[in-house]
Order: structure tokens, then sequence, then C-alpha cells
């Protein structure tokens, strides 16, 4: 009889134990990628870390187009205040640019990073968001380079070119100690 109390005990603890709440592992952040684009003030990539490698990406020229009806001559009116003449107008468009196009820069893997096995997991990992759905093939084909630019323009960089940001987000890349 004893030794089923003891048992019967040991039971209710791990009952019991299954019952504590866990704390729940925290969700991976979105990363910024516009807070990681750089507008050299010179030509070239920027002077960074050792051995950082850099993309470089355009940005386009934000053209506005505004369309306007200016008026040629004022309506005629008699003396009741009936119309007699209405006025005419032409329509005037002009464009202007309300931002330059310009070249800017972002860290990147290296090209000795981008193995077959490296893309390999970048298509599964684009995969898994739902974001490529083409065949996992290694290599950076246009339907990759689609997929990269859709998950980043959706954090602040619109570029087809794999950043280092997102690399390290994906989990492809390391992330220093100080940046988690």
């Amino acid at each position: 009889m004893r030794a089923s109390a003891v048992s019967f005990g040991s039971a209710a603890l791990l009952v019991l134990a299954a019952c504590q709440t866990v704390p729940m592992p925290k969700t991976p952040r979105t990363t910024d990628l516009s807070a990681q684009i750089v507008r050299p003030s010179e030509p070239g990539p920027p002077q960074g870390p050792e051995g950082a490698c850099w993309e470089a990406d355009i940005t386009p020229a934000i053209i506005e187009t505004v369309t306007e009806q200016v008026q040629v001559t004022a309506e005629e009116r008699d003396e009741t205040g009936t119309i007699i003449t209405p006025a005419t107008f032409r329509t005037e468009t002009r464009q202007s640019i309300t931002r330059e196009r310009e070249v800017v820069y972002f860290r990147t893997p290296c090209p000795e990073e981008l193995t077959v096995d490296f893309v390999g997991s970048l298509q599964r990992a684009l995969k898994a968001r739902g974001i490529y759905t083409g065949p996992l093939t290694g290599q950076i084909d246009p339907a990759t380079a689609e997929a990269i630019r859709r998950f980043q323009a959706e954090r602040g960089l619109d570029s087809p070119r794999l950043s280092l940001g997102t690399a390290r987000e994906l989990g492809l890349s390391a992330v220093p100690l100080d940046q988690l």
C-alpha cells in the first residue's frame, strides 16, 4: 500500500509539473532594412568593416505629373447675369522630380558565401514563408531574385539583391551577439 501511495504522489507531481506555464519563445524581429541603406557622399561603395561586401542598387527618381485647368478667357454675362459666353480653359501638364535617382549601398553576403547550398537554403526559407514558389535550384535565378525583392520590400529595401540583414533574419548568416 505504501508503494502505491508513492507512485500516486509521483504521478500527481508529474501532472502538476505539466500544468506549469512555460515562457513562449520570442517572435523573431522583422529587420528594418531601410536603416541599413548607405547613401555615400562620394562615388563607390562605403569603406566598411574589414571583409565586408557591399551591393549597389539604384533608387529610381520619383516624378510627379501635375495637370491643371488654366482659365484663358473669363465668362461674359449680360446685365441680367445670364452667361453669354462661357469661360474657356486650357489644360496644362507639367512634370517635376520630387526625388532624384540615386545609387545606394547595403551590406550583402560575400560572393564566396553564396554557394549552391546557401542559395538552396535561401530558397527553402523563402518557400517556407510562401514567397518563393519555384524549384530548389541553388541558383539566384529571376524567380529567386523576385522573391528576395518582395521579402525585402516589406522591410524597406526594394531590391532583388540579397542583403546581409535579410540573410541574418532568415537564419542564413551569423548575427553578431551585440545585435541580438
